[in-house]
């Protein structure tokens, strides 16, 4: 008997550390990027092997899962640790060379202007920072002006063109947030180049540089893709991870909780973002756990190096001197914002749609250092002339979430009670800048996260609704709709600032389109608890409101245009359609006829079509399903002398291997059969909670044809014009 016939029961006896047996190596699953996981053949490996585990007899039989579990809470810690202290590096980096295109500290080229002014009261004037007009002795205001915005601009186009050199020729998958690919990861793609330690390095370098250099984007997103790098590259330590793609996920979804922990300060929103936006903890209580713990160990790390000086992991804090309280009448503008914020988002994800569109069937797809490089200057060329938009997109946010307070000096004239229209005007004109750089700059050569610039302009115009509604209510405080305010004119009724978070929270929900854990992570990011009612209100009219020009959020429209097998989690109507109008139907499949083919054959049929696997058929009758990847494996290791013998897939025949190869060993051991009359919305469902990747239609045991999860996340995208449209090629579809 061939080694290829079968899979011997000795194969699941445990070696000394507690593993497998490889015996049959030819049939191990193999993936290559840009396939998808057998969830059903992964899943069954792992419980063979916890069984194996369990049923040792002795102290080993105790130490063997719980030797396991050490593993897994290894590097979940270290996981946490490290985004956490990579974090804070970050910040510290960023922070510095954003300051460096303005000025420089007189006693340390490497303090940032914070560090350099640390100790001093608020509004108190700094003199140790310089602005370089000042370092170089200028005093003509002309040639100061002209020395400070030729620095600005030419130190962004530095960084920003520094960040897509690196990006472009060290790791290309380093690019953008990384968030819409982790999605697809966790529902089981596979795209193991997107972890390397390349991409690692890259991408945090790269993100230091890209944000510091002043484009409209943010490090959040790009942080969930370097806490899954670090998860990605301490499990290839441990063999249990490098041989199971269940619990490789299990350790990236704890590890995109964290990095989300360390982006925001919300070791909470961590979690929820985990649960909502990642779809990685519905069905396991031991990931939820571990996502847990991920998030509070990076929380407590990035705390401990304290990057802001603050010992707080509030990055914006809200203060107000108006109490806790809000007024009824304060929902009538919030509502507004929250409409806004629907209908804003929602455009700009259609520009940037477009904008993507545009790089690729243009010049630009060929020099994409070149449109970075541009795009750069052009951003700090226009943001150097409006003062809202020349500061960093951290500091303009922390500014806007402020109230005023004489104690704590004004922000470039934000607090002006005489210039209430000409700061509506700026902060309206600065948001729709924005507005537009943000829709050009998401999607280019570089990373790049579109959160921080989301909520920058939602609090721009929140601000300026606020500042509206104060005036209004100073012009006419005895109008009916103000009376709950206090008699005291001298008394704030309205806080401008919160109005600014509110405008965030609804700008990002029409955006991204989630909703609970955005909420989460707002009350974390501010510390404004008691005002959560109202950012719930904004954000649920906003994700309404946003449903209504489409459903997908930001990251799920990258996917489609990408083409990643992902489905979305939601519900599907078919209007009575039935399996057979998504059917594949055998007349157009690639199917193998059992004891008419030859390793030969079958290997002109693999480098001839693109299919992800195989049907196999005896006059018709379906015998089984074989894959790719274990199909070319056992072909690269066949003696050149046996490439020319018949293939059998039927045990039946394993009696005369001298005259044939019997390859029933590679046949998928558990594959799904239902008829073509099956109503098509219980065929979607099948895929989305099985995490199916194919199912075979059959008649009294005939086949007629077959359904893949390409096709079904195809389907769930049928309404969405642009599908596939940033595809590197067209995947293969079975």
């Amino acid at each position: 008997m061939s080694h290829l016939d079968h899979y011997p029961e000795e194969s699941y006896d445990l070696t000394e550390n507690g593993q497998l047996h490889d015996t049959n190596k030819y049939y191990a699953a193999r993936y290559q990027d840009g396939s998808s996981i057998d969830w059903l053949y992964e899943e069954a490996l792992e419980r063979e092997r916890t069984q194996a585990q369990r049923s040792q007899h002795g102290v080993r039989g105790l130490l063997l899962p719980w030797i396991d579990s050490a593993r897994m809470w290894l590097v979940v810690i270290l996981t946490g640790i490290g985004i956490g202290l990579a974090g804070a590096w970050l910040d510290v980096l960023v922070k510095w060379l954003g300051d460096l295109r303005e000025g420089r500290c007189t006693y340390g080229f490497f303090y940032n202007q914070n560090t350099c002014c640390s100790g001093l009261d608020p509004g108190e004037l700094c003199r140790e920072w310089r602005a370089w007009s000042e370092v170089f002795n200028i005093r003509f205001i002309f040639v100061q002006s002209l020395l400070h915005s030729f620095i600005y601009v030419s130190l962004a186009v530095v960084f920003a063109g520094g960040a897509a050199v690196l990006v472009k020729t060290y790791a290309p998958y380093a690019f953008h947030t990384g968030i819409p690919e982790i999605k697809a990861i966790l529902g089981g793609y596979i795209l193991d180049a997107f972890f390397t330690p390349w991409t690692l390095l890259i991408k945090a370098l790269g993100l230091a540089l890209a944000v510091a250099s002043g484009l409209s984007l943010g490090k959040e997103g790009p942080l969930v893709h370097v806490a899954c790098c670090m998860a990605f590259l301490l499990s290839r330590f441990f063999e249990q991870f490098r041989k199971s793609e269940v619990q490789k996920r299990k350790i990236l979804a704890a590890a995109a909780a964290a990095g989300v922990s360390v982006a925001f300060g919300s070791p909470l929103g961590g979690v929820l973002f985990g649960l909502e936006e990642l779809d990685t903890f519905a069905s396991e209580s031991d990931v939820l756990w571990r996502g847990f713990v991920a998030s509070a160990i990076a929380a407590v790390a990035l705390q401990y190096a304290d990057p802001f000086g603050t010992g707080k992991l509030v990055l914006f804090q809200v203060t107000s001197v108006t109490g806790d309280t809000w007024r009824g009448f304060e929902l009538i503008p919030w509502l507004g914002l929250g409409i806004i914020g629907g209908v804003a988002g929602s455009l700009l994800i259609k520009l940037n749609v477009e904008f993507a569109l545009l790089r690729r069937n243009s010049i630009l797809n060929e020099w994409p250092v070149v449109e970075v490089v541009g795009a750069s200057a052009i951003t700090a060329a226009i943001s150097y002339l409006v003062v809202f938009a020349r500061a960093q997109t951290s500091e303009l946010v922390s500014n806007l979430f402020q109230e005023c307070d004489p104690a704590k000096g004004d922000y470039h004239g934000l607090c002006n009670p005489t210039a209430v229209w000409e700061n509506v005007f700026l902060l309206i004109l600065t948001a729709i800048i924005k507005f537009g750089l943000t829709a050009w700059t998401f999607g280019m050569m570089i990373p790049a996260g579109i959160f921080l610039p989301t909520i920058a302009i939602g609090a721009c115009l929140g601000r300026a609704v606020g500042l509206l509604t104060q005036a209004l209510q100073k012009a006419y405080p005895t109008a009916w709709m103000f009376l709950s305010c206090p008699p005291d004119p001298t008394v704030r009724c309205i806080s401008p600032g919160f109005y600014a978070v509110i405008g965030a929270a609804g700008m990002l929900a029409g955006v991204t389109r989630m909703t609970i854990s955005l909420v989460v992570i707002l009350f974390e990011l501010t510390g404004a608890l008691s005002h959560v009612l109202p950012i719930m209100i904004s954000v649920m009219t906003a994700k309404w409101v946003g449903d209504a020009f489409g459903k997908d959020g930001i990251y799920a429209v990258w996917i489609a245009m990408r083409k990643y097998p992902w489905l979305a989690p939601g519900d599907y109507n078919d209007d009575g359609e039935t399996g057979a109008r998504i059917m594949r139907p055998v007349e157009k499949l690639a199917v193998i006829e059992d004891g008419q083919c030859t390793p030969m054959s079958l290997g002109n049929l693999l480098s001839t079509s693109a299919f992800h696997g195989y049907p196999v058929v005896s006059q018709g009758e379906l015998m089984g399903y074989v894959t790719r990847d274990q199909l070319k494996s056992v072909i690269d290791h066949l003696p050149e002398e046996q490439r020319s013998r018949k293939c059998v897939f039927s045990p039946r025949f394993t009696h005369t291997p001298e005259e044939s190869i019997n390859l029933s060993g590679v046949l998928e051991q558990s594959i799904m059969q239902i008829r073509k009359e099956v109503p098509e919305e219980i065929v979607v469902k099948m895929f989305q909670k099985l995490n199916l990747r194919h199912i075979l239609f059959t008649q009294g045991g005939k086949l007629e044809g077959i359904v893949t999860k390409t096709d079904v996340a195809a389907l769930l995208t049928a309404e969405f014009p642009h599908t596939g449209a940033l595809s590197p090629h067209n995947p293969p579809t079975s």
